[in-house]
């Protein structure tokens, strides 16, 4: 492994050599958050050489074949997209990419092509996703089995635990805003694809859980972070893999399609979810909400609503009827009433739950909604936000049937709030004006999502915006 970071000099040549394939190749990753703006440009945060790149010069393998060698960097980089029409000036997101580089990719590879490299210093190779190679793959749990440090990258473990040399990496294809790798189905690895300095929940959570004892979280084995001009990044976490897990929402589409109750399952998670909001209860501080911080909570909601409103016009008939669930939550803090705050998941929902083959349910993904900023996903939340979003959830699998399931999800709502009263020695249905204000947020949330997203999922959360604009919904 290189133990150097790229000079400046080669960095701005290697920069400008990727720059045309990395524009036209980013916009087409799941993960890239700046879809429909095109990429005027890109500044790199840290480039690291992980492996040297291989030479045109270098002398081919007995028969003649390619030498098969790569090289492999590591690269932050900001990129660069026009504002949105309205929107002040953005400094560009922060993304982390793996390049590979190869004389040539082997068939196995052609899905992980960027593209091939006409001038600079990798003139005349052909750079890829590395993550789709195994071998670069396995380069970083070494790194991590090592505690290695290369550039301005630390690769981390705890000590307690043990990272077995030679698993086998394959990358999962299911992504959605982050990359992962299974080694061996020991371990996997969350690369986050778009960063922003700070404490990330995603291992700051677990950190603080493994320290309580919660089985319900995976505990961090190892992390990769990084410190490019003295700005902390967390850029990659690595977990126990749970083997033949599945997650919530296969399993519960699954039930759904089978015409089979899913209330004792609902239950489980909602024990589950209740297990880890009381362990964080005890591992970080906990606020008490009261007039002012609701009104502030309150606010945040109805502008919300009110931008929701304009860029969504199906929402107007109902937007004060949506109005109210806010001012009935701002009227009982009005009359006195307080609330906890704490931290939570905050993006709650089936696929971010895993059930074992034993049945036990395991909650992942801390790091919270990724639009959001960072230091708002770290601020204590009444934990009912995770279980409107849970709701919400099981709302969205029972419309995903055919014929549509309402009453499915009604008994799953119930039961998961049962099931989270029984750990918790709390209803969340004991508080209807906060659970309905939350609800509702979500449901405005899903609604500008849809529109802007998947037209044809809108009337999912248009029939939820129906119920939730008539006060005490059932």
């Amino acid at each position: 492994m290189a133990e150097t970071v790229t000079p400046s000099g080669t960095t701005g040549s290697l920069l400008a050599s990727l720059d045309p394939l990395l524009r036209t190749w980013l916009p087409r990753q799941r993960w890239f958050a700046g879809k429909g703006r095109p990429v005027t440009g890109f500044t790199p945060v840290a480039v690291t050489e992980l492996l040297p790149s291989p030479r045109l010069a270098d002398p081919p393998e007995q028969g003649g074949a390619p030498t098969g060698r790569l090289g492999l960097y590591h690269l932050l980089l900001r990129v660069h997209q026009p504002s949105a029409p309205g929107a002040p000036p953005h400094p560009g997101d922060c993304y982390q990419l793996l390049i590979g580089v190869r004389e040539a990719l082997p068939p196995r590879l052609a899905p992980a092509l960027i593209g091939h490299v006409t001038d600079g210093p990798l003139t005349g190779l052909t750079v890829y996703e590395a993550l789709y190679d195994a071998r670069p793959a396995e380069v970083l749990l070494e790194a991590l089995r090592t505690r290695a440090r290369v550039g301005d990258l630390r690769f981390e473990r705890d000590p307690r635990q043990e990272i077995r040399a030679g698993l086998v990496a394959r990358m999962m294809t299911a992504e959605q805003s982050n990359s992962s790798v299974v080694y061996g189905d020991t371990f996997i690895l969350k690369l986050l694809r778009r960063v922003v300095p700070g404490v990330n929940p995603d291992l700051e959570i677990p950190l603080a859980l493994a320290r309580q004892g919660c089985p319900r979280v995976p505990p961090p084995t190892g992390w990769l972070s990084a410190e490019p001009g003295g700005e902390p990044y967390v850029l990659a976490v690595l977990q126990p893999y749970v083997s033949g897990a599945g997650d919530g929402w296969e399993l519960a589409l699954r039930e759904l399609a089978k015409g089979e109750d899913f209330a004792a399952e609902a239950r489980a998670l909602g024990r589950a979810t209740a297990e880890v909001h009381t362990a964080l209860a005890r591992a970080l501080p906990t606020v008490t909400l009261g007039h002012t911080q609701l009104e502030l909570l309150v606010d945040g909601m109805t502008e919300r609503l009110a931008a929701a409103v304009q860029a969504v016009p199906a929402l107007r008939p109902y937007e004060q009827g949506l109005r109210s669930a806010y001012t009935a939550l701002s009227s009982l803090a009005a009359e006195g009433r307080t609330w906890t705050a704490q931290r939570v998941h905050g993006d709650l929902h089936l696929g971010q739950c895993l059930r074992s083959p034993s049945g036990e349910w395991s909650l992942i993904d801390f790091e919270g909604e990724p639009a959001r900023p960072l230091a708002e996903r770290r601020m204590p939340q009444p934990p009912v936000r995770d279980v409107a979003g849970m709701l919400r959830s099981f709302d969205y699998a029972a419309h995903s049937a055919n014929p549509a399931a309402p009453e499915w999800a009604h008994a799953c709502r119930a039961a998961y709030c049962s099931g989270y009263a029984e750990v918790s020695g709390r209803d969340p249905r004991t508080d209807p004006v906060l659970l309905r204000a939350y609800e509702t947020d979500k449901a405005v949330y899903e609604v500008v999502y849809e529109a802007r997203h998947r037209p044809d999922w809108l009337p999912v959360p248009l029939s939820a915006i129906r119920r939730l604009a008539v006060p005490d919904p059932t």
